[in-house]
């Protein structure tokens, strides 16, 4: 079994869904007592936040190179960002790594694909919705994108840092972003992305207005089929 890095703590909330589910695979597909080989380098938050609030890209892009760099001296095979915004520090991360970098994106769209949804709304942080470095990477891959106007992109964005990043999870909330979705949806969207790894937690898929593919679980799929390809196919032989 590879052992993958995972860098963590972006909330430390969505850091256990990753490491429960990435084990729970593991066990289901291996079976016994069969647990995955995980290295996890769970940052304090509010560091990062620091940086993003600042719009420090360039402070973000060496604190995400310096764990990545960490996790490689321990022995990761390959490294995971547990969160969707810090992807756009992926440049940075696979530049001072020598190890594969499984994008979270990738699993998106592989999911989307599968499925053959053609145009994915995307809901997750501003930057994540407005900056270009998510969508347009769901786009190189065929994919047509469709996220919120600015204002309610801001709702969305206060919505994830006062609370889903701090474990706060209200009917409120979620009333209101089921009704982000059924605008997406009613503008063209087959499936929408919940491009926060705590937007699950919020609105679980199977409760979502339209087809959802849940970041983290697509994230975590694209690992354990990683970490698990040459276990498997040594047992088919």
């Amino acid at each position: 079994m590879h052992r993958i890095g995972l860098l963590g703590g972006m909330s430390w909330h969505s850091s256990i869904e990753y490491y429960t589910k990435i084990n729970t695979a593991v066990a289901q597909r291996l079976g016994g007592h069969h647990s995955a080989q995980i290295f996890l380098d769970s940052t304090d938050f509010a560091d990062i936040r620091k940086m993003q609030l600042a719009e420090d890209w360039a402070g973000a892009d060496a604190s995400l190179a310096a764990t990545g760099q960490r996790l490689q001296a321990g022995g990761a095979e390959a490294i995971a960002i547990a969160t969707n915004l810090m992807h756009k520090c992926v440049p940075a991360l696979e530049a001072a790594v020598d190890v594969p970098v499984i994008h979270i994106v990738d699993s998106i769209a592989a999911v989307a694909r599968e499925h053959g949804y053609s145009t994915l709304a995307v809901l997750g942080t501003k930057w994540t919705m407005l900056d270009g470095f998510y969508t347009e990477h769901l786009e190189a891959q065929g994919l047509r994108t469709l996220v919120p106007d600015e204002q309610t992109c801001d709702v969305v964005d206060q919505i994830i840092f006062d609370e889903l990043a701090q474990g706060v999870f209200t009917d409120t909330s979620r009333a209101r972003y089921v009704e982000i979705m059924n605008d997406l949806k009613a503008r063209g969207a087959d499936a929408i992305a919940l491009s926060c790894t705590e937007i699950g937690l919020l609105v679980p898929p199977e409760t979502a207005p339209l087809p959802a593919i849940d970041s983290v679980d697509a994230h975590v799929a694209a690992i354990v089929e990683w970490m698990l390809a040459e276990e498997l196919a040594s047992d088919r032989g």
